[in-house]
């Protein structure tokens, strides 16, 4: 069901940090590929707007919007039909997204760097900020907390929420996105919803969109954030520059370094749990024990059969992009997921908070056997929009951060930059830049 390689002794010894990585499995993910198909769907929203995105519901979605803005009736119905136990689990998962979330909240700090010279960096959030939460496999219902939230904690001014609707609904909600997800977006406030999926989502918060008539139904956005699948994520690299994105999310990956301590049923569990959202997600566990490697293949074998989504869970663990990684010892493993950097990695070790805090590479880290990625995508009160695809050895999951700007205030007075300004008329003059020294020298001419 899942493949072995076999990275002890020479095998890794041999590997330099390129080779490692490109020795480790990965989803094919072309995101350049489809480019060429979502390029029209964009000119298409940019061109003709509101008529363009209904028409590429019906092609895409398979369902006519009712309305692309949803009444503020409906999501209100949503939230008074929700399943009291559901309410209270997303509740639950608001409260503690808040309170970490809340302590990510920056402060504006001044720098005195002569009498009368400063320099503020002043934190300032996005004016309006477009949330795409997928609806394909599954209605992420969590995506809406795991977005909205820090978007709220960083006070952005203006937050749109878009979700493809459902050609499953029925009643009051055909037409309209999936009600859980709805039901979300009003337990939590947000009362500006579209019912539009895919690319062309993306396109119409890039460029906005109007009716025929000229009728306003969504303003642009100044930042998208949020996963989806490949024609998503090909849109906001299309389209990045007109808007911010936050990462171009490939499929989810599961990363578990283990020892023989580790409960080989919690292992396994723990790789369907991610293989369980895509016949693309990556399970992979690096393993110095060659009797946790089989224990885990036994119990993948029972527990997949026993499971809902089996068929789409066999295609993910028996891809390229998932494998067991049997390795010499923990520190080969370190050096392997450190490599692999994972959206989320587990730790089921000895001593699994040492081993977790010498790991540089990983989008979210999960210690020991009671802290499942499962957790974190719903309760830890961490944030589960993390980067894929490597991409963790150089950026960082969603947070209040990826809502506010830093902006430089720089005050000084006369004396200030005199104090200064033989230093800049020499750094210009360096350059061959001496109006840039002369903008300074100006200012003395009296003297």
């Amino acid at each position: 069901m899942i493949s072995r390689t076999d990275l002890r002794g020479p095998a890794l010894a041999s590997l330099d940090a390129r080779g490692l990585r490109d020795a480790l499995p990965r989803a094919a993910f072309d995101v350049e590929a489809a480019l060429d198909a979502v390029r029209p769907i964009c000119d298409e929203v940019h061109h003709r707007g509101a008529d363009a995105l209904r028409e590429l519901s019906e092609r895409f979605d398979g369902v006519r919007p009712t309305r692309l803005r949803v009444p503020a009736e409906l999501l209100a119905s949503a939230l008074e039909q929700l399943d009291p136990d559901v309410r209270t689990a997303l509740e639950t998962s608001i409260e503690r997204a808040r309170a970490v979330h809340a302590d990510q909240r920056r402060t504006d700090v001044t720098t005195t760097l002569a009498d009368g010279g400063t320099v503020t960096e002043r934190w300032v959030p996005v004016d309006r900020v477009g949330l795409y939460v997928p609806g394909g496999k599954a209605p992420l219902l969590s995506s809406v907390v795991m977005n909205v939230v820090p978007a709220q904690e960083a006070q952005v001014p203006s937050i749109a929420v878009a979700s493809p609707p459902q050609r499953t609904n029925t009643g009051a909600f055909a037409g309209y996105p999936d009600p859980g997800v709805l039901a979300a977006c009003a337990l939590l406030g947000v009362e500006e919803v579209y019912a539009v999926g895919g690319a062309q989502a993306i396109a119409m918060f890039a460029y906005g969109a109007r009716e025929a008539d000229g009728t306003t139904v969504c303003e642009p956005v100044s930042l998208v954030t949020g996963p989806g699948n490949i024609y998503v994520v090909a849109a906001k690299r299309l389209l990045k520059g007109l808007i911010g994105i936050d990462s171009e999310a490939g499929p989810t990956e599961i990363a578990i370094l283990a020892d023989d301590s580790a409960d080989p049923g919690h292992v396994a569990a723990d790789l369907i749990s991610q293989a369980e959202h895509d016949e693309l997600a990556a399970a992979v566990l690096v393993t110095d024990s060659d009797a946790l490697a089989g224990a885990v293949e036994e119990a993948l074998t029972a527990q997949v059969a026993a499971t809902k989504h089996s068929e789409r869970i066999r295609v993910s663990l028996g891809g390229e992009q998932s494998a067991i990684v049997l390795v010499d010892d923990v520190e080969a493993g370190l050096r392997v997921v450190d490599a692999y950097a994972a959206e989320h990695l587990e730790i089921q070790t000895r001593d699994a908070s040492a081993v977790a805090a010498r790991v540089r590479n990983a989008g979210a880290i999960f210690v020991g056997p009671y802290a499942p990625v499962s957790l974190g995508d719903y309760c830890a009160g961490s944030n589960h929009v993390l980067p894929t695809g490597g991409c963790a050895c150089h950026s960082s999951g969603l947070s209040v951060q990826s809502f506010l700007r830093g902006i430089h205030v720089v005050d000084y007075s006369r004396d200030a930059l005199r104090e200064v300004s033989r230093a800049v008329v020499t750094l210009a003059e360096a350059e061959d830049l001496p109006a840039h020294g002369q903008a300074v020298t100006v200012r003395f001419a009296d003297e």
